[in-house]
């Protein structure tokens, strides 16, 4: 009997065991071959799940046609069905910010970032995710190194400084074609459909010897979605508790049986005046635009390139009193800043049908801007058009040579005195055409040196002849180590009107002493990476180190006399230096962090009367900064949260008079974000959270940041006999009306609330 009850026991309990046949699995990079150990297998019947172990293989019980979603930090999540077989492999794709993502904007070739001579950063979509914002500029506010800049506290126009330098040093791109300058440098940035963004690429340093004028501090390069891999549809829908509200949207679709088409819309609605500083002013501009962007893909024989893309921009912003209505506009009563834009953009690409491997590609713009800055008008309208066509030609087995020709016509009118001639008072319309060719070779030495040089030579019609050579030495460690030394010129042609934002706003006169010399630059840039890897830990390091010298550089002069800008080139020379750190540490394959940390010196230096050198730091550059992007997935629960940030160190801050009770330098100050996720399958997730945490404004740190903000057009502002301002007892600190006291937002903490879908 007890032998009975012990066959019954192992009959009942056990052979259902036996019934089942254990699984082994094993998840491997499908880039190296590498075992990813900490990946997460969940069951799509249900929200079990397990984590692949040091060796990243696992053990499972599954019916034969069970079906797994395997997940982990830096690859591609992959639905997994298995079959009969035992043993089974899984494979995993790096995500772009792997080490080895093609890059193009350093050598204009596709090359992999490992191999690139150049030091490139790239940004995918996964990182803008992690901070969501309405736009480009403000994304950027977490890559280190990379600051956007607010130059006005009414409009909320602004730039992007890197490594220290403003703006206008920075060129923006599209797919390769200057699309983002001069006019359109303030506003070009918002309004970029964020669904139809493939990558971004960053090189700090000049790129002129490749794009010529405006690549003179750095590049960044927007790069667009293929439409033949872009996703059926995409959508995401973000609103705050300030009543900010944004769509993007992304959809492709076959255009008969030779094209694809890639659609992408982004809408922004802002029209809830706040003023939490109470100085009567709106603390942020508000803001309507619509932004319709759409890129066509011809099937062509032997896979040959050819696309063509355009986008039309439309914007309505305003900012001033809160007593300001539409009937003020351009009046001298209640103060407002109204600023209507209309911009198209045209951009192909065209590989051309012969053996050699020649590109075509293309660039035009209009833009046109109606504004007031109280009742002063500005109207303005600028034209581009870009041509360029490139040979990418293998000449041996070691050298990769790129011949180009460049031709860039640009037209500029306003009613300003920019385009004014004051010989005969007639307006007189900037145009100019500025062709060139350049050409670059890339010597591969051995496996691990190779050297890159190259030579451009552009002709300005009033600068005459322009060259600017580049150099780059790669070479390449064992335990993939890689150092880069670059060395290059830039030069940039100067449009006061287009840039300087200050010289529309505010009281101050404009005063150009001299007729303006396109600017010039030589830097020195050397980049350390290195990647390890170690049981489930990886690494990887990016430091760079750099000098930059420019002569001829215009700084616009709010010292010298407090009632002007005052411009004209340098004599001596501006000087721009420091150390970038930038750390990516993930852990286990759930916890990812970027960390990356600036130290730099930026200043200008002059000879006074006496011969002696003077030294003198630039307004609105810090001396130090910091970002951080930490991330942690809890994939049974389909959670991820974000938390981002950055700090800045002190920057010198434009004061109006020696008595100015504001601070002349900023304090340290930072913006944190945090963000919480939650996805319900591979097309939905819900997202939300609190941007700006520590609730800091520039507000908190000053007795007033808009000047004379009771009177904005200086109807009681006295005068002496000298135009120099005096100080009354309704203007004790001698001040006038000016904006463009602002180094950071002014708005405070809010909550936000999104929606994201995907499908394939």
């Amino acid at each position: 009997m007890q032998q009975l009850f012990t066959i019954i026991f192992f009959t009942i309990f056990c052979f259902p065991s036996f019934s089942q046949t254990v699984r082994i699995g094993e998840i491997r990079n499908e880039a190296t071959g590498e075992n990813i150990p900490g990946a997460t297998i969940t069951y799509k019947d249900s929200s079990q799940s397990l984590v692949s172990d040091e060796h990243g293989r696992f053990s499972i019980y599954p019916s034969e046609k069970q079906s797994l979603l395997i997940t982990a930090i830096g690859f591609k999540e992959k639905e997994y069905i298995i079959g009969a077989k035992d043993r089974f492999i899984i494979l995993l794709s790096p995500l772009q910010k792997e080490l080895d993502a093609v890059v193009i904007t350093g050598t204009m070739r596709a090359v992999r970032k490992s191999e690139s001579p150049i030091a490139v950063e790239v940004y995918t979509p996964q990182f803008l995710k992690k901070n969501p914002s309405p736009s480009i500029f403000e994304s950027l506010q977490n890559v280190n190194g990379v600051r956007p800049q607010l130059n006005c506290s009414v409009c909320n126009t602004g730039d992007i400084h890197i490594n220290g330098l403003e703006g206008p040093y920075t060129m923006v791109t599209i797919d390769g074609m200057p699309i983002v300058s001069s006019l359109a440098s303030v506003y070009g940035l918002f309004g970029i459909p964020t669904q139809l963004i493939d990558r971004i690429e960053i090189v700090k340093g000049p790129a002129s010897g490749l794009y010529g004028s405006e690549a003179i501090g750095g590049m960044i390069n927007i790069i667009t979605k293929s439409p033949e891999k872009a996703p059926l549809f995409t959508g995401n829908v973000m609103t705050t508790n300030w009543l900010e509200h944004t769509v993007d949207l992304g959809t492709k679709f076959k255009v008969g049986n030779k094209a694809v088409s890639l659609l992408g819309i982004n809408y922004y609605n802002y029209l809830n005046p706040l003023d939490k500083n109470n100085d009567q002013f709106t603390d942020v501009t508000l803001q309507h635009r619509i932004s319709i962007f759409n890129k066509l893909s011809f099937i062509r024989k032997k896979n040959r390139v050819a696309t063509l893309a355009g986008r039309y921009f439309t914007e309505n912003r305003w900012g001033g009193e809160m007593r300001w209505n539409k009937s003020f506009s351009g009046t001298d009563s209640i103060y407002g800043e109204t600023i209507s834009t209309k911009r198209w953009e045209l951009i192909g690409n065209y590989q051309l049908p012969i053996k050699e491997k020649m590109m075509f590609s293309f660039s035009t713009t209009g833009h046109k801007q109606n504004s007031y800055y109280g009742s002063i008008p500005y109207f303005g309208k600028q034209r581009i058009a870009f041509g360029q066509l490139t040979w990418d030609k293998q000449a041996g087995a070691s050298h990769n040579l790129l011949l180009g020709s460049a031709v860039r016509y640009n037209f500029y009118d306003d009613n300003s005195t920019a385009t004014l001639d004051t010989l005969s008072g007639n307006n007189h319309p900037d145009k100019y055409i500025i062709p060139g060719i350049f050409v670059q070779d890339e010597w591969k030495l051995n496996e691990s040196h190779s050297l890159l040089s190259g030579l451009r030579y552009d002709y300005h019609p009033i600068h005459k002849s322009i060259i600017t050579p580049r150099l780059a030495w790669k070479w390449t460690m064992k335990n993939k180590q890689v150092f880069r030394l670059n060395a290059g010129t830039g030069f940039r042609v100067v449009s006061l009107f287009t840039e300087e934002h200050a010289a529309l706003t505010g009281a101050r006169a404009v005063e150009i002493k001299e007729s303006l010399n396109p600017e010039k630059s030589f830097n020195i840039n050397l980049n350390y990476s290195k990647y390890f890897a170690f049981k489930g830990v990886t690494l990887n390091i990016d430091a760079s180190t750099w000098y930059s010298h420019f002569s001829n550089q215009i700084i616009p002069d709010y010292d010298t006399d407090p009632n002007k800008i005052i411009y004209e080139n340098l004599k001596g020379y501006s000087a721009s230096k420091g150390v970038t750190l930038n750390l990516e540490l993930n852990i286990g394959h759930r916890f990812k962090s970027l960390f990356g940390a600036t130290v730099q010196d930026v200043s200008k230096v002059e000879k006074d009367d006496a011969g002696k050198r003077i030294k003198t730091l630039p307004v609105l550059t810090e001396k130090w900064s910091g970002t951080w992007a930490l991330t942690y997935v809890f994939p049974g629960a389909g959670i991820t949260i974000d938390y981002t940030g950055n700090m800045y160190g002190p920057m010198r801050l434009p004061l109006l008079s020696a008595i100015d009770p504001r601070p002349g330098f900023s304090p340290v100050w930072s913006i944190q974000n945090i963000q919480v996720t939650k996805r319900f399958n591979k097309s939905v997730e819900f997202y939300g959270g609190v941007k700006n945490l520590l609730n800091w404004t520039p507000a908190k740190n000053t007795p007033f940041i808009i000047a004379r903000s009771n009177d904005p057009f200086d109807k009681n502002v006295q005068y002496d006999g000298n135009g120099k301002i005096l100080a009354t007892p309704d203007n004790p600190y001698a001040l006038s009306f000016d904006p463009t006291y602002v180094y950071a937002p002014n708005q405070g903490i809010r909550l936000f609330l999104g929606f994201r879908t995907t499908l394939k």
